[in-house]
């Protein structure tokens, strides 16, 4: 009969198309059993040879409220007497000798086996009854039925045994098989079926599981037929009746009770063996349906299944393949556990697939809008407690995927038995599984749209293996940060307005072999101790080739496990702010790499990366530039910038690469690159995800900063988004800026030799023609000390003397010029080798017992000097982004090679910036100055002798004269040292 669909809810139901035949009535089952008497005993009587008396025992046998292992004897005393009962389940015995007559009964016919309902089971007798220790009734060549069923004799031929199952509680006794007469002398010990009939709905849809005898749980019987063997019918335990005699009040009425077959059907079951099943919820766990609670259960390598809820305990029908299933008569669902058998081994746990979506729909819309600002509690893995269950939660989005499973170390990598669930149309998969907790490792395993599968990392995963490993780790934070002060106080100015020289660093390499909490006990005191405001950590996002530094981003959300554990990240941001340093870090949206177990074409098609190829390769790199028109994608990255800022307290972000995301053509020649709508070169979905990012960080985050490394002339880089610029474009809405072209000018012009650089002296001066089209920060960072560019000293010209001289006084000539400061390490102390991230900066060299410890101690001594007096002189930094805050004294003293300009802060107080790049002493040097300062005193002299100069100082202040000069109507005479930059302040 066609089946009744049942009915949706909040619950996922069972499986649409089961096979369900409606209850009879009473009065139908009356006038059927008339109607059909002469057909059954017809057909009784065709299964016996002529010559012998058939003498056959249907035992229809339940377990509802009644031991039956208690019975075994009796049963086994009554079948040996009368030579027609049938062998209790269970005894290896009576199952060898039973396979053996099976072997020779090749060519008996099939019997129908029934097994007994539940407290009412109708037999339909064609012979004498017999009872065994009062519980079982045979009928004479007929088959004990259970209204369930629906099953008569007409419709189950001789040729063709049917088991229908049992609607009951429990897992009954081994089936009783109707069996071909035998001759006298044969016992009943030696009959037994030669083909085990099919489960009704489960057997006859796929092949049984092989269970082998060794396998089979204690007082279990297997039933076996020509090499196949049937799943193992098992009896219940003795404890297990007056748990299901108090189950009794939830039974179904015989109103509602209608049989229907609770094992997975074929198509479920090949999708879910297949890794392609999108909602395993509606077919697996605990569902409503007629007749009962259908409960169905896939544990890949299981020997048993049971249910318990409170006091009920009910094993499972074994359905091969990790299947496991069975219709207990309760009206609603019970909250109940699994208790798992395997090899060696038992576990009670809770269901994975009787429990809810962990993310609502608002999640849901959110990240299908783009928009999720906290992305990273939706997605990803994350310990939680879900009604009532502790467990974890995975979620991933992979649109593409036929089908997405978790495996792990809590599954012995083998995602079989963990089907995640579709959440609709938004492209996540979901799947809470109880009892799995923090630091497992894991992965996801998608199956593509080409039918294959790939294992990939999670591109939420908020900690990872320590590389060269790939796995995702469970995680989940309990720090407790100690740094209020600081927050509470960062957001008081503006960075552009305040004091800010920054150390970059490299974490790895600073210190080598140092976790992060214990370069939290020597990084905050040594940044502290030479004055920098600010610390800014190449990326730390986790990335699998120590090579790439951090560029080459493949964990977006995790730190690198290289250190130690996201924690412990926390703790070295904490001591840094307890020091009074603030920390940036460098983020990298702009690409990521082709690794095949990270985000490259992660669920089979372009996902993260643009569909065309021709947008999604990087010219430079080998790798693969983020889509960033997709709204997933986008949130993906805005979400992540959040994150490090609200997670770890990072106070800002030096953004890398974002002139190859600004631009269409970057690095490609014509025809590798497609125009955007208006036919221009400027990639509109990156500029409308940096301004999206921005406005996004500075409204969550206060205090913070975001600063763009930017190579090219692109209008409003560090303009609010809101307001256009004369390209018609709203600003990028970034804080900072860094000045790429006062680095490469400024660079380019002190490695000329002092005799050269008249020639080029527009190269120091030209800067201030654009200085004040952004907040600029000047950096002297890692790119420029790699990869035979030489370290900052070695690119100076001249002897050891003389490249130290002109390291100190561009220091100087930096720390006085409009904008803020970066430095890279190693850089701080002259160290004379380019960088490597293998052994890091040479510390060797400010070893007491080196000979030339005084040289390099002298240039670390005067960047802290600088630092000190720049912090505590607003001139130097309150008006860095207003012209009003710079004026030239002399810009054109080219032969001299001699700049000379003062900086003024809001009041007008003013602080005179000296540089002299040659190599001579000039003395009696006459240089215009306001009328209004009395006298100046010499703040900084980089040719000191403690910083390893020739000591050419001003001790004394110096008084301006009337004589005009530099058209300024007062004047100074100075004594200019050689390589050398002098600050001087009102006295």
């Amino acid at each position: 009969m066609t089946p009744r669909p049942e009915s949706s809810g909040s619950r996922p139901k069972g499986t649409a198309g089961e096979k369900i035949p409606e209850q009879p009535t009473a009065a139908q089952q009356k006038s059927a059993a008339k109607k059909t008497a002469v057909p059954k005993q017809a057909a009784a009587k065709k299964a016996a040879p002529a010559k012998a008396t058939a003498k056959k025992a249907a035992a229809a046998k339940t377990t509802v409220g009644k031991t039956v292992a208690k019975k075994a004897a009796t049963k086994k005393a009554a079948a040996e007497k009368t030579a027609v009962e049938q062998p209790a389940a269970g005894t290896a015995a009576k199952k060898t000798a039973a396979k053996k007559t099976a072997a020779r009964k090749s060519a008996a016919k099939k019997a129908t086996t029934v097994k007994a309902t539940a407290a009412r089971t109708t037999a339909v007798k064609a012979a004498a009854s017999r009872s065994t220790a009062g519980e079982t009734v045979a009928g004479k060549a007929a088959t004990a039925k259970s209204p369930a069923a629906k099953t008569t004799a007409k419709k189950a031929p001789a040729k063709k045994a049917t088991t229908a199952k049992s609607a009951a509680a429990t897992t009954t006794a081994a089936d009783a098989p109707a069996k071909k007469a035998t001759p006298a002398k044969a016992t009943a010990r030696k009959a037994a079926a030669k083909k085990t009939a099919p489960a009704a709905g489960t057997a006859a849809k796929s092949p049984a599981k092989k269970t082998t005898a060794g396998k089979a749980p204690a007082g279990k019987a297997v039933a076996k037929k020509s090499g196949v063997e049937k799943a193992p019918a098992r009896k219940a335990p003795a404890a297990q009746a007056p748990a299901l005699e108090a189950a009794s009040a939830q039974v179904v009425p015989p109103e509602m009770e209608v049989a229907v077959s609770p094992a997975v059907d074929a198509a479920d079951r090949e999708r879910l063996l297949g890794g392609t099943h999108h909602d395993p919820h509606s077919v697996l766990g605990a569902h409503p349906v007629p007749g009962g609670i259908a409960f169905r259960a896939f544990r890949p390598y299981a020997l048993a299944v049971t249910v318990v809820a409170g006091e009920l305990r009910a094993e499972l029908q074994d359905d091969g393949e990790g299947f496991f299933s069975g219709l207990l008569p309760l009206r609603e669902v019970p909250a109940y556990r699994l208790v798992v058998e395997y090899e060696g081994t038992v576990l009670e746990t809770e269901d994975a697939y009787r429990f809810l979506p962990t993310l609502g729909d608002l999640d849901l819309h959110l990240i299908g809008e783009g928009r999720h600002e906290e992305l990273w509690t939706a997605l990803g893995a994350h310990p939680m407690t879900h009604e009532g269950v502790t467990g974890t939660r995975f979620a991933v989005w992979a649109p593409n995927a036929r089908g997405v499973r978790v495996a792990g170390t809590f599954n012995f990598w083998d995602g079989t038995g963990h089907v995640m669930r579709s959440l609709g149309s938004s492209g996540v998969w979901e799947l809470f599984l109880p009892d799995v907790g923090e630091g497992e490792l894991y992965k996801f395993e998608i199956t593509r749209p080409d039918g294959s599968r790939t294992m990939r990392a999670d591109p939420m995963a908020r900690r990872t293996e320590v590389p060269p490993a790939t796995s995702s780790v469970i995680t989940s934070s309990a720090y407790e940060w100690g740094d209020a002060e600081w927050l509470a106080r960062r957001a008081e100015a503006p960075a552009h307005e305040a004091p800010f020289s920054v150390y970059e660093v490299h974490l790895a390499s600073w210190r080598p072999g140092l976790t992060y909490r214990q370069l939290a006990e020597q990084l905050p005191g040594y940044v502290k101790n030479l004055g920098f405001t600010h610390v800014e950590l190449m990326p730390v996002a986790e990335h699998p080739f120590g090579g790439s530094w951090g560029y080459q981003v493949t964990g977006f959300y995790a730190p690198t496990a290289r250190l130690g554990t996201p924690d412990d990240f926390r703790y070295l941001v904490d001591k840094l702010h307890q020091a009074g340093v603030g920390v940036l870090m460098d983020w990298v949206p702009a690409h990521f790499p082709r690794d095949a177990w990270a985000l490259a074409e992660f669920d089979g098609r372009p996902l993260y990366e643009h569909a065309d190829p021709l947008r999604a390769a990087h010219p430079d790199w080998g790798t693969l530039e983020f889509d960033f028109g997709r709204n997933e994608v986008r949130n993906f990255l805005v979400a992540n910038a959040v994150y490090w800022c609200e997670e770890f307290h990072i106070d800002g972000l030096r953004v890398d690469a974002v002139a190859s995301m600004l631009y269409l053509d970057y690095s490609r020649e014509p025809g590798q690159w497609t125009p955007n709508e208006h036919g221009g070169r400027e990639n509109l979905d990156a500029v409308a995800f940096l301004q999206e990012m921005n406005a996004t960080v500075y409204r969550r985050v206060p205090g913070v900063v975001t600063i763009a490394e930017e190579s090219t002339a692109w209008d409003g880089v560090t303009r609010a988004t809101h307001h256009k610029g004369p390209s018609g474009f709203g600003g990028l809405g970034f804080g900072l800026k860094w000045n790429m072209g006062w680095m490469h000018d400024s660079l380019q012009y002190m490695s000329h030799e002092p005799v050269h650089r008249k020639y080029h002296h527009g190269e120091m001066t030209f800067s201030m023609v654009y200085a004040y089209s952004e907040n600029y920060v000047l950096p002297i960072s890692h790119d420029e000390v790699v990869h035979g560019k030489r370290s900052l000293v070695s690119k100076m010209p001249g002897d050891w003397w003389q490249q130290r001289a002109g390291v100190r006084a561009y220091l100087g000539f930096m720390w006085a010029h409009p904008g803020k400061q970066l430095l890279f390490m190693g850089q701080e102390f002259a160290q004379g080798a380019e960088w490597s991230e293998a052994h890091g900066p040479d510390w060797w060299l400010l070893d007491p017992g080196y000979g030339a410890e005084a040289d390099h101690r002298g240039v670390r001594d005067l960047v802290r000097d600088l630092n000190t007096v720049y912090r505590a002189t607003p001139a130097l930094w309150r008006l860095d982004t207003d012209p009003a805050g710079f004026e030239w004294i002399v810009g054109d003293a080219a032969d001299d090679n001699v700049l000379a300009f003062l900086r003024l802060d809001p009041e007008g107080v003013p602080v005179l910036a000296v540089s002299n790049f040659a190599p001579v002493t000039r003395q009696d040097y006459r240089l215009g100055v306001p009328e209004d300062v009395p006298a100046w005193h010499e703040a900084v002299n980089t040719d000191a002798a403690r910083y390893g100069g020739s000591d050419v100082t001003h001790p004394d202040p110096v008084k301006p004269e009337p004589q005009p000069w530099h058209g300024r109507p007062a004047s100074i005479r100075l004594t200019l040292p050689p390589l050398a930059t002098v600050w001087l302040r009102p006295a």
